[in-house]
């Protein structure tokens, strides 16, 4: 906001300056040489040396030719004196509505009406562009410190009204999603320390069968298998434990909200078009999308948008930035979206896998990644009746996501 409050007052300045010029330059004119009046003083000179008279009827400026005489230097106007063939002329002029003298009004409208406009315009700039988005300034550092209790005001601003709006509710949902996660590290910390105490039991009670079993206090046959099937038990009772850690470490751990709506098909092409488009063209790589009939599909539209963000991230990342092309299929009532890369070095093996929380490829050693897109993308397109599975053919990586039509 300094910088443009500096600018404005150079703004300022400037004007203040043409305005002061354009004066002084009109005024001056209005005063000195070069009066359109001499043009016609020129012109009736010329008239008189070659005809011996001139005709003043058509003249803007020059209002009587003298010559000289008795009342030769009687008279109230301007005039100036010219000898033409060895007489004197005397040429009176009025200069009322010549030169600089008209033109300072005009000027000085046309520069005050450009400086309420420019000034009106940066106004409202700084009003209604600058103002709003300067709320916005402290936001970042204040979330990246983990702040996130200070709620933004709402504005109805036509140009960062909505943009305040889902900051905010970026704010809020990081607030949520930190919220969430401090209740999941407390419900996992609980089921440990409930499952720890819980195991405790029988892992004592399978300890003290084996230390009677190897001090040989149960002789006859019959008690230690009643001793042997007791330590199976309580075996299998820990098994089941350790099966509700498993679970647990495999409940979401990412909130899945999805909002069902309708959308055409070209949307989300043009949506994924824009991204990508210009980036792998800069990067070298060929990027194709196949022609296809538009319809109208169900879904989430922004969900879906970002099913198709992870698997093209995928195939840029993971391919060998040749070419990636985006396919179109109907089947059974669906649209099939297939996103296809060239260069593929995920193992046949590996391929049942690809859609795991945090699983990465053998191909992923040396590229940075989390391993959450193609999960997040699956459980996406599953809350959206849909579906989504890869292939490895020749060479290709192909990734396909099912959508419902309407």
């Amino acid at each position: 906001m300094k910088a443009f409050n500096r600018i404005f007052a150079a703004v300022i300045l400037i004007l203040a300056v043409l305005w002061v010029a354009a004066n002084i330059i009109l005024s001056a004119d209005g005063s000195g040489g070069g009066r359109p009046y001499r043009v016609e003083i020129n012109r009736l000179a010329l008239q008189i040396e070659e005809y011996g008279y001139a005709d003043v009827s058509e003249c803007q400026y020059v209002i009587n030719i003298e010559r000289y005489g008795e009342n030769f230097y009687s008279t109230e106007s301007d005039y100036t004196v010219r000898e033409i063939n060895g007489v004197l002329y005397r040429f009176d002029y009025t200069a009322e509505d010549c030169g600089g003298t008209r033109l300072l009004p005009t000027v000085n409208i046309i520069l005050g009406v450009m400086a309420v406009l420019i000034i009106s315009v940066m106004v409202y700039v700084k009003l209604a562009v600058l103002a709003p988005f300067e709320k916005l300034t402290d936001v970042p550092y204040q979330l990246s410190k983990g702040n996130l209790t200070v709620p933004l005001k709402e504005t109805k601003n036509r140009f960062f009204g909505r943009f305040i709006w889902g900051v905010d509710m970026l704010r809020e949902n990081i607030e949520r999603q930190k919220a969430r996660e401090l209740e999941l590290q407390k419900e996992k910390k609980m089921l440990l320390l409930s499952l720890s105490h819980d195991i405790k039991t029988p892992l004592s009670a399978i300890k003290l069968y084996s230390k009677a079993l190897s001090k040989g206090l149960y002789e006859s046959r019959e008690k230690q298998l009643e001793i042997a099937e007791s330590i199976n038990a309580k075996a299998d009772e820990i098994e089941g434990y350790v099966s509700q850690i498993v679970a647990a470490s495999r409940e979401d751990f990412l909130s899945f909200d999805v909002n069902m709506g309708e959308f055409y098909l070209s949307e989300l092409v043009t949506k994924i078009k824009g991204y990508y488009a210009e980036k792998l063209s800069l990067a070298g790589t060929e990027f194709s999308v196949s022609r296809y009939t538009d319809c109208i599909l169900c879904g989430d539209f922004d969900r879906s948008i970002e099913v198709l963000q992870n698997v093209m991230e995928n195939s840029v990342k993971y391919g060998d930035g040749k070419n990636v092309s985006i396919d179109f299929s109907e089947e059974d009532g669906c649209i099939l979206v297939t996103v296809r890369n060239s260069g593929c070095t995920l193992e046949d093996t590996d391929l049942p896998h690809v859609f795991e929380s945090f699983w990465r490829g053998t191909n992923a050693e040396k590229i940075t990644g989390s391993g959450l897109g193609l999960y997040i993308s699956r459980k996406l397109m599953r809350k959206m009746n849909g579906e989504i599975f890869a292939e490895i053919r020749d060479g290709y990586m192909y990734v396909t996501a099912v959508f419902t039509k309407v």
